[in-house]
């Protein structure tokens, strides 16, 4: 195989100092972007670690893709490995074998019915470690060192910080380096902005397949998908995500009837047929691929030129996955497209911006908070019905707590926030009415919205009482019909003096 790039041998040797170093049983979680190359890397730890330390190795995945690409990858390195499937009941020290490779479910099954011992092993390493499905194994390993993985150290659930089952961070290249050094392609990224008020969290954390389906299957959002691809994809091979099987099906049929190369994509698609898709996506020239939960992980295909988040998420490491997708880079191909339809990069931020990933797994709490903060702020946005009585309006949402963050940097007083809140309002009233009667009607709507607001506002500025929340509603909407008062009587004096 080919050398390592010189940040690859760079992050290999931090590892294994730190490795050698370190006390018993110690657990490292190592970061890296998807597309640096991290199955490479750890292969050679492996291929290291049992020819300085002559114990065995334990590599851990969660998706069977995985489990296969990791043995090649192994084998071209020249280590033997055998992989702990379905079909493997017991493994036999007479085979000799100092790396396995396992499905983390399988593997469970195997030791919890006494068929392997893992005494023996003295290093283990977990791919894409931000599951949290690996925490049942972690203790299994009673005389390992462990490695996480990922290119994310987030987890979902913030109630299962990695820092808890990790105790130390080793960070690698950032995205952004690797695109300048010409790793990595450099994204240009289209967003438009939706209306997700309709979308619901589920148990998960994430929008549900069925609000999403509802809202990425309709007209307005089909119409939208058709615009952005011919705008800014047409004729590059696309990779389109989707939350649900009936929108991605709905996505095939809409560029089906508009005469594009294109075929849908989920896991409940056949094998067979899932290798007969995958190959005619690989040699079909434009070609375009629909897809719902499957080729987020254990999937590269270098030759796509475009990503379509034609969905909304939560999760940061989903977003991050989505988008490494179409980020390898070729001689021929030093950009890609991303089309975000799901306000997603409003969430996270640009995909290769950079993070204080130290800080994300230091403080799990803070960034899931903000994280948080954002998505319940596109949640209560205008619901569809009430935004045709606002149709000379382009931004009717107003972030409370961002607002209060800036007026705190700033350091002026909070009710600077309040201020523009009610001034935002009083514009949108005016700007769609002709007449006071009207402008003032038009306040009467916002009620959910001002009580929203003032919620938001209670939050920022810490312990208040219920009555206080409710003189601050009143106050609001007096000096909201106050202020459109004013507006309109200085327009209308404005149209008489023209």
């Amino acid at each position: 195989m080919n050398e390592l790039y010189a940040y690859q041998q760079r992050d290999l040797d931090t590892l294994f100092e730190r490795l050698q170093n370190c006390p018993d049983k110690h657990r490292l979680l190592y970061q890296l972007p998807t597309g640096g190359g991290k199955t490479r890397i750890f292969a050679e730890m492996v291929g290291r670690f049992i020819g300085t330390c002559d114990k065995k190795v334990m590599i851990l995945t969660h998706r069977l893709e995985l489990c296969s690409q990791t043995s090649t990858v192994l084998k071209k390195l020249g280590i033997r490995n055998k992989i702990v499937n379905s079909q493997v009941k017991k493994i036999s020290a007479k085979e000799n074998y100092q790396c396995f490779v396992a499905m983390i479910e399988t593997l469970k099954n195997r030791i919890d019915s006494g068929l392997i011992d893992t005494q023996n092993i003295g290093l283990v390493i977990i791919d894409e470690a931000h599951h949290n499905s690996f925490r049942k194994l972690l203790d299994k390993f009673g005389n390992a060192n462990i490695i996480g993985v990922t290119a994310t150290p987030f987890s979902s659930d913030i109630n299962l910080p990695m820092n808890k089952n990790y105790q130390e961070l080793i960070i690698g290249e950032s995205i952004g380096n690797l695109i300048a050094n010409g790793f990595l392609a450099k994204p240009v990224n289209w967003r438009y902005d939706v209306e997700l008020n309709t979308l619901q969290t589920g148990i998960s954390g994430d929008f549900t397949v069925a609000t999403s389906d509802a809202l990425y299957s309709s007209p307005v959002m089909l119409d939208l998908l058709m615009h952005a691809y011919q705008e800014h994809a047409k004729g590059k091979k696309t990779l389109i995500f989707n939350n649900g099987i009936f929108t991605s099906k709905a996505v095939c049929q809409l560029f089906e009837q508009a005469g594009y190369p294109v075929r849908h994509l989920d896991n409940h698609t056949p094998a067979g047929e899932r290798t007969e898709i995958l190959q005619w996506f690989k040699r079909t020239k434009g070609a375009i691929l629909t897809s719902v939960s499957i080729l987020t992980t254990g999937f590269d295909e270098p030759t796509i030129q475009a990503v379509i988040l034609n969905r909304a998420t939560t999760s940061l490491t989903l977003y991050h996955q989505m988008i490494g997708r179409g980020a390898r880079r070729l001689p021929q191909k030093k950009t890609f497209t991303i089309i975000d339809l799901g306000n997603n990069t409003d969430r996270f931020g640009q995909w290769q911006a950079p993070i204080d990933w130290q800080s994300v797994f230091d403080h799990p709490d803070a960034y899931h908070e903000a994280l948080h903060s954002k998505t319940e702020f596109e949640a209560h946005q205008l619901p569809a019905d009430l935004r045709a009585h606002f149709p000379n309006t382009l931004q009717l949402s107003f972030d409370i707590q961002q607002a209060h963050q800036d007026a705190t940097a700033n350091q002026v007083k909070s009710k600077i926030v309040i201020r523009d809140a009610i001034r935002q309002h009083a514009l949108m009233c005016a700007d769609n009415a002709d007449h006071l009667s009207d402008a003032l009607a038009l306040t009467e709507l916002l009620d959910k919205e001002i009580t929203w607001r003032i919620k938001q506002y209670a939050k920022c500025i810490g312990k208040v009482t219920k009555n206080y929340t409710e003189w601050l509603q009143e106050d609001y909407k007096a000096r909201l019909k106050t202020l459109v008062t004013k507006i309109m009587g200085r327009r209308a004096v404005y149209k008489q003096s023209a």
